[in-house]
């Protein structure tokens, strides 16, 4: 329950990290049954095609919002002590919740394209993943050099819980760099190290 005048508040990095894992190993999973495939292009343009979709998907998903994501962070407010801070492993859930016949399908697709040419829609999963990842750095970057952590409201992230820098994003809170269970970045604080 959230405190009086408080609201719950989740971090952008963990938001923006959680679909790297899910989207790299299906990603990963599907290219190695798609190298199995013949596939109509056969084996080498496949992985070839599959190898520039891995890139241009990457960046694109790194690219994506940059501007929107570094003017919230620009403007981004003193957390109020009523705040609620939500754990890392909620954010993680909540979004995979959120995603999981979006990501199911992409991975029947990616497999399913495997037969026309082979190996390319896994990489581009795998892309995906790593943009989601090189993203969420780029966020802890973004905090290292402000030396505070960014969170958004919970109830702006939309339906799948996976947006925190949507049209509904009036913008971001700030806390001190120790706050909550993730380092700058998204990833997991290790025991007992603060940043």
């Amino acid at each position: 329950m959230v405190a009086r005048g408080g609201q719950g508040l989740a971090r952008v990095a963990v938001v923006v990290r959680a679909g790297a894992a899910p989207l790299g190993w299906l990603g990963i999973v599907a290219a190695g049954v798609g190298v199995l495939v013949p596939g109509v292009t056969g084996r080498r343009i496949g992985v070839l095609a599959g190898a520039a979709l891995f890139l241009i998907t990457a960046v694109a998903v790194l690219l994506t919002r940059r501007k929107r994501y570094a003017a919230l962070a620009r403007g981004a407010d003193r957390a109020s002590k009523h705040d609620v801070l939500q754990d890392r492993a909620v954010s993680v859930r909540n979004w995979r919740r959120g995603h999981r016949w979006w990501v199911l399908l992409a991975f029947a697709a990616a497999l399913g394209s495997a037969f026309a040419v082979p190996a390319a829609g896994g990489m581009l999963l795998a892309g995906a993943g790593v943009g989601l990842r090189l993203k969420a750095a780029r966020i802890g970057r973004l905090e290292r050099a402000a030396e505070s952590l960014l969170w958004v409201r919970v109830d702006w992230l939309g339906r799948g819980a996976g947006v925190p820098a949507g049209r509904r994003v009036k913008g971001y809170r700030a806390t001190g760099i120790a706050a909550g269970d993730a380092a700058p970045g998204g990833a997991r604080r290790r025991a007992g190290v603060l940043v």
